[in-house]
């Protein structure tokens, strides 16, 4: 049975692609027989990876539409893939809507799935400003593709995934009426923790600006000795959390 993890976000710049970086880092790790594409018509960031050799696939003629023909092509593809093949999808933020709106209408989750495959869709939600616009993200995937498991990333590197009631308390991502809704539906929770922004959080900005997996940016002698440790102390915190997202 193949696996498709297939990365999905309304929201830009919230670290989709960095979730997509991840799970394609997991794979390779294990020897696993890994197929790339980076669907994202306006930020090829996960195709700029060489290490992934993602095929850069074009869904439409506009950064914001899907044609039909240009998604049957990829579904070909997907189709393939062998029994232990594994599959990543990082998808842009301006073609989600057209995305989950063609694959609803063309039901093409349940296609893979009769085919033997196992597909996840991973939604990435962040702190800060973009987390309303991340929730509901990720409410529109739970309410459109009602029979697909659901891996829900919280991302707190622009802040805690906390929202304020309407009496001045705070409530977790865990307390919250979408997840408790929807609690069935979540696969897994994977959460990427604060981490000091002078420190870590640079050396994730300059790794990924590279185009650099954890592996390589360890052995890169063009960052410093300490960068390089604290990408490796972060690589082995994260290998918990990436068993729970692909188990």
């Amino acid at each position: 049975m193949g696996t498709i993890d297939l990365t999905l976000q309304g929201k830009g710049g919230v670290g989709k692609s960095y979730v997509a970086s991840l799970l394609a880092q997991h794979y390779l790790e294990r020897g696993a027989d890994l197929a790339c594409f980076d669907t994202d018509p306006v930020n090829r960031t996960f195709g700029g990876y060489k290490a992934f050799n993602a095929e850069i696939v074009q869904l439409g003629d506009r950064p914001d539409e899907i044609n039909p023909r240009y998604f049957d092509h990829l579904m070909e593809k997907l189709m393939s893939i062998p029994d232990d093949g594994h599959v990543v999808i990082d998808n842009g933020a301006s073609t989600f809507l057209p995305m989950l709106g063609y694959m609803v209408e063309a039901d093409a989750l349940a296609m893979l799935k009769s085919a033997g495959h196992e597909v996840r869709l991973h939604a990435v939600l962040t702190g800060g400003q973009a987390l309303n616009d991340t929730m509901q993200g990720l409410a529109q995937v739970l309410l459109n593709v009602p029979d697909v498991p659901v891996v829900v990333w919280l991302n707190e590197y622009f802040g805690r995934i906390e929202m304020r009631r309407t009496d001045g308390s705070v409530e977790g991502f865990e307390s919250s009426k979408l997840y408790k809704d929807n609690q069935d539906r979540i696969h897994a929770l994977i959460r990427l923790p604060e981490v000091r922004k002078e420190t870590f959080g640079h050396d994730i900005d300059q790794m990924m600006r590279a185009r650099l997996t954890f592996e390589q940016a360890s052995d890169f002698t063009e960052f410093p000795v300490m960068a390089r440790q604290r990408l490796r102390m972060t690589w082995r915190d994260l290998q918990g959390a990436m068993e729970m997202a692909v188990l």
